[in-house]
């Protein structure tokens, strides 16, 4: 069952924080992504982390439906269906849910995985996001807290955020924020520590000047010296058993210099949803203009089956989207070290 157990999914993090690399986690809104994620993270011979967005699960429903939780649901399945048929580890994860989210995303997905748990089998997610930025520290460790008791409960990883991801993505805006909000300090990370280690396991998005979107070089300043001053006080006061494993928010066009440093520093998971958002669709761009006359009905002509069937270019979009996630795979390390049947 290459969707990995709870069991497993602890595995995978223990390994790349213990070998010093990270899994890309993207975002998915239908088959198509779905499998080409799986593909690339097969070829790379990595495991992998498959998350959906309140977006993406709203986008996945239908114009008929659009509802967030339920499309949320119907993507899970069909990842633990199509993930048979691979000999990877892939663990399933939802992105920012703000508190105001709680009660209509979150809460229906770990109702979904409770009833699965009942039936014997384990969680439809593994892991979830908490997005509690938006209000002040002691506010969003005390909703992170509860939350994490019930994911704890259930076998479930929860990640919780402090300070801000900048930019603006799938209506996750802070692009109007103060730039000291961008970086998570390191009282604010012991804080997270001493809230949170007591209840179960758990992920942290510190912040370090990450920015969600799409930018030109050098327009993004990272300090990711951030995460190791953090690791640090925490390390100092509790010893090397609690070190953090950390997510890099905004992943999508870094430098590969500052993607490895911050490996050293304990991010065991990387965020990559812009960038192969924009893989999937060049492709796509490319068949348009270069079957235009094909693709549309001129002039009275009847156009080109093979060339407007939805089937011969979104093909392509997948292809494109695993090729940039095998690089991502690569940038992160974790190719050719999946823990699956070791």
């Amino acid at each position: 069952m290459p969707v990995a157990t709870p069991k497993q999914y602890a595995e995978m993090l223990d390994a790349a924080q213990k070998g010093g690399y990270a899994y890309p986690a993207i975002n998915i809104t239908s088959l198509s992504t779905i499998s080409g994620a799986l593909k690339a993270f097969a070829d790379s011979g990595s495991d992998g982390i498959i998350q959906v967005s309140t977006g993406g699960g709203k986008f996945a429903s239908g114009l008929g439906i659009n509802d967030e939780a339920y499309g949320a649901i119907v993507l899970a399945e069909a990842c633990h269906r199509l993930a048979e048929k691979y000999d990877i580890l892939v663990a399933l994860h939802t992105d920012h849910c703000h508190p105001e989210k709680v009660e209509s995303f979150l809460k229906p997905l770990l109702e979904a995985s409770r009833e699965r748990i009942a039936e014997g089998k384990g969680p439809l997610f593994q892991s979830h996001m908490f997005d509690g930025s938006v209000v002040d520290l002691d506010e969003n460790m005390k909703i992170s807290a509860e939350l994490l008791k019930e994911c704890s409960e259930l076998d479930i990883i929860l990640e919780v955020e402090a300070g801000c991801v900048g930019g603006e993505e799938d209506g996750h805006d802070t692009s109007g924020l103060p730039a000291e909000k961008l970086y998570t300090s390191p009282e604010e990370m012991l804080q997270v520590y001493e809230t949170l280690a007591p209840i179960g396991r758990f992920m942290f998005a510190a912040t370090f000047g990450n920015v969600h979107g799409a930018y030109k070089p050098g327009s993004v300043k990272l300090t990711p010296t951030i995460l190791k001053d953090g690791q640090a006080v925490v390390i100092e006061k509790y010893g090397q058993d609690a070190e953090m494993d950390l997510v890099f928010h905004g992943g999508s066009g870094s430098d590969l210099d500052d993607i490895r440093e911050t490996l050293g520093y304990g991010v065991i998971k990387m965020n990559i949803d812009t960038d192969t958002q924009y893989a999937f669709t060049r492709p796509i761009v490319n068949h348009v203009c270069e079957n235009i006359e094909g693709m549309l009905k001129i002039d009275g002509e009847v156009g080109n089956k093979k060339f407007y069937d939805p089937r011969s270019y979104i093909k392509k979009g997948e292809q494109g989207l695993c090729d940039r996630l095998k690089q991502a795979c690569d940038d992160l390390l974790s190719t050719g070290k999946s823990i699956y049947n070791k």
